[in-house]
């Protein structure tokens, strides 16, 4: 009969922890490269990990910080998750992953933690191994430097309150907001087209491992839509993406969002799964 428990992981199983995470590098992307960073101590990650076991080999993920993360996580490992999630009372502000498994766990989770503000079921993962061939890449869009922040933020803060329905600038009035624009920006990953000191467009990799990154961010100013520079932004950003940092680029995006779908398609995106988001 086999033997199943769920606990925190020690930084000493790093190694089993990668291997499950690295088995799906572009779903487990933005774990991954926390992991790659912090490793598995709490303080460091942002959160804890939680380990499924059966017959004592690490088999699945979850990792729960400000947002919970089901990661290769079977229909048995979600039933154990979701059981821990409600022991320690909602702490994240969101739940997202692959869509099965996330939906499993929100289906779970929803008669204690509900209701949600927002639950998008489908938001098709896409990814790209190589430039666009019908898009040129914008030659204006570049790296933001790091004295440019205050240039920035503006545009950040619009499309976080844009895409996510609140403001990031509430509760702690953006310090952690603007600390993770900082460090993207400073990490050479933001990017943007300025004109006049006015961000038209402007994009970020929010998740970067060897094999695999993710761009997140995409935002072009109102005034301006309509005109393709999301198009030619995007192949910019994936120019970068591909010299520099991983040899798969990837993205996950709303699903009613058809100009953007339309968009990353035109880029040379294709759809290969879906992931799910819950908000509260």
């Amino acid at each position: 009969m086999t033997q199943t428990t769920t606990r925190v992981l020690e930084p000493s199983e790093l190694g089993a922890a990668l291997a499950i995470l690295e088995s799906e590098p572009v779903a487990n992307a933005f774990v991954t490269s926390r992991v790659q960073v912090a490793g598995l101590d709490p303080w460091r990650l942002g959160g804890e990990m939680w380990g499924w076991y059966a017959d004592g080999r690490l088999r699945s993920l979850c990792y729960a910080g400000a947002n919970l993360v089901p990661i290769c996580a079977t229909p048995e490992a979600v039933r154990a998750f979701a059981d821990r999630a409600r022991r320690t009372g909602r702490r994240c502000s969101s739940i997202v992953g692959p869509a099965e498994p996330t939906a499993q766990l929100w289906r779970l989770l929803e008669p204690s933690w509900g209701p949600a503000r927002e639950v998008r079921a489908h938001q098709p993962l896409m990814v790209t191994e190589q430039l666009p061939a019908e898009v040129a890449p914008d030659p204006l869009v570049r790296r933001i430097r790091k004295d440019e922040l205050e240039t920035i933020m503006p545009a950040c803060v619009a499309m976080f309150t844009e895409e996510v329905g609140i403001s990031p600038l509430a509760g702690d009035g953006g310090l952690l907001y603007q600390a993770r624009v900082a460090e993207l920006v400073g990490a050479g990953r933001s990017f943007a087209r300025i004109e006049d000191g006015k961000v038209l467009f402007k994009a970020e990799i929010g998740a970067a491992t060897r094999q695999a990154c993710q761009i997140q961010g995409v935002w072009v100013d109102p005034d301006h839509r309509g005109r393709g520079l999301s198009e030619s932004g995007m192949a910019a950003v994936v120019r970068y993406a591909l010299a520099d940092v991983a040899p798969v680029v990837s993205l996950y995006v709303n699903d009613y969002n058809t100009p953007a779908r339309a968009a990353y398609r035109r880029v040379g995106f294709r759809e290969v799964g879906a992931f799910m988001s819950v908000l509260f």
